[in-house]
């Protein structure tokens, strides 16, 4: 069973996620911020993230950084945790980070096992086939020893967040002209969400 969550803020539908994944209170989360390591105002994400995590879900949070983390520490946060959480920021870098410690593979045979992943903005774009398409909203420059643009693989299609919503009203119009014939792209606004299980596709936007 294959369940993902795929948003492009979480605060603004995390109401819809108990509803889709159970009872989360006293889940263990494995959170991984890093994409938002090259962007502003980090570690004010980290701790309003994780200040929803536990008191909006109820859950246990275990911060995991695959750029600064060891690839087994990786591995052990990733097998302990109950659901797996990836943030906003930077998908290139995120993307960059993931495979260079091996964290990708990890984190697909995880969630191919079954563990519920929560992928939000660039977390969510990064369950797609490949991540090029995003290259108008995120600087490819911040991943430089990243050699191609192959992402995970969870899903068939390619999320673009923030569609027609601030800060990326523009960029996510210009996105949508040039591959909406091209690739099947998944639209969410601020307030939208794919949700997927097994072969269900649902889109819900608040």
């Amino acid at each position: 069973m294959v369940k993902l969550f795929l948003v492009s803020m979480l605060n603004n539908v995390c109401d819809l996620l108990p509803k889709f994944a159970g009872d989360l209170h006293g889940k263990r989360v494995a959170y991984i911020p890093t994409a938002s390591n090259v962007e502003r105002g980090h570690q004010t994400m980290v701790r309003s993230e994780t200040k929803l995590l536990v008191n909006r879900l109820g859950m246990q949070v275990n911060v995991l950084d695959v750029a600064t983390a060891s690839t087994a520490a990786i591995k052990a946060g990733l097998q302990a945790a109950d659901v797996i959480y990836i943030s906003g920021g930077n998908t290139f870098y995120l993307l960059q980070e993931l495979r260079r410690t091996g964290a990708d593979q990890l984190l697909v045979n995880e969630v191919n096992a079954g563990k519920l992943y929560i992928g939000e903005s660039a977390g969510a774009a990064i369950a797609a086939p490949d991540i090029g398409y995003l290259s108008l909203m995120d600087s490819t420059k911040k991943a430089p020893d990243l050699p191609n643009y192959h992402a995970l693989k969870l899903v068939d299609f390619y999320v673009l967040p923030h569609y027609l919503s601030f800060p990326f009203k523009r960029k996510s119009q210009q996105i949508f002209a040039k591959y909406s014939t091209k690739l099947p792209l998944k639209t969410i606004s601020n307030h939208g969400v794919v949700m997927v299980n097994n072969d269900i596709v649902t889109i819900t936007e608040k």
